[in-house]
């Protein structure tokens, strides 16, 4: 309304409604489709833009495909313009939770660096890695046919985050629950891969997901990564012991 220099008297009028009617809508009251539709147009803004909660995708039980951008096959099938663009564009925040992922790490030559001063300007990063001397990081090698190389992956990542660990801003954690995916933030994105038997990171299904209603599957897979976050156990450089190995 101020961009369009309207007050209230005058959309009410635009709209062919009573300005009490516009001040409800101003105080959370969805109009009836015609008139959020009328609204719409005066604004020059879309309806689920003005009224959000208004669409049906959005609601609780709802379907939540449209939170689907695209699907993969396997992880591997990603391009890292993808991962790239999503680990630059992040501005509020970046959450990964999964068991070693070093190719994170990897994506850029300075990957540390970019995280690091995204951290510096306001960026809240938390990263959980699985605890690598916990019990069941054997039994994912052995799901997995690993030969016993996750605990030294898992080692190896960690040692891989420099500066990372001692940037304010930038949380690291170990884990030890029974992870059925991964999952990677980067603000209102998310790409998760859902764990197949006997399938390494790579061969897992993906799904690269926005974030668009509490109810849907973004949030899900939100409150799974707030859950694991809760028991977590703070990473300090030096309390793994890298001279193990596998």
């Amino acid at each position: 309304m101020l961009r369009a220099q309207l007050d209230s008297a005058a959309l009410a009028a635009a709209v062919g409604v009573d300005v009490k009617t516009v001040n409800r809508w101003l105080a959370g009251r969805v109009p009836h489709r015609r008139t959020r539709i009328a609204v719409a147009a005066v604004l020059g803004e879309s309806e689920t833009v003005l009224w959000p909660e208004s669409r049906p995708d959005l609601t609780a039980g709802a379907p939540a495909t449209a939170e689907i951008l695209s699907a993969y096959a396997h992880r591997a099938h990603i391009p890292n313009e993808l991962w790239i663009s999503l680990l630059q564009g992040a501005r509020e925040r970046i959450d990964i939770v999964g068991y070693a992922y070093p190719f994170v790490l990897e994506l850029l030559p300075d990957a540390n660096d970019v995280i690091a001063e995204k951290c510096l300007s306001g960026t809240r990063v938390r990263l959980a890695f699985a605890d690598p001397d916990c019990p069941h990081v054997m039994e994912r090698d052995d799901l997995e046919q690993m030969g016993g190389t996750l605990p030294g992956r898992i080692r190896n990542a960690l040692s891989t985050l420099g500066r990372l660990t001692e940037t304010p801003g930038c949380r690291v954690g170990l884990h030890t629950a029974h992870l059925y995916n991964s999952v990677f933030r980067f603000d209102d994105r998310m790409i998760v891969t859902p764990y197949l038997f006997r399938a390494r990171g790579y061969q897992h299904p993906a799904l690269y997901l926005r974030q668009l209603s509490p109810h849907g599957m973004f949030g899900s897979f939100a409150d799974q990564v707030e859950q694991i976050w809760d028991t977590v156990t703070p990473y300090e450089l030096g309390a793994v012991d890298y001279g193990q190995t596998a």
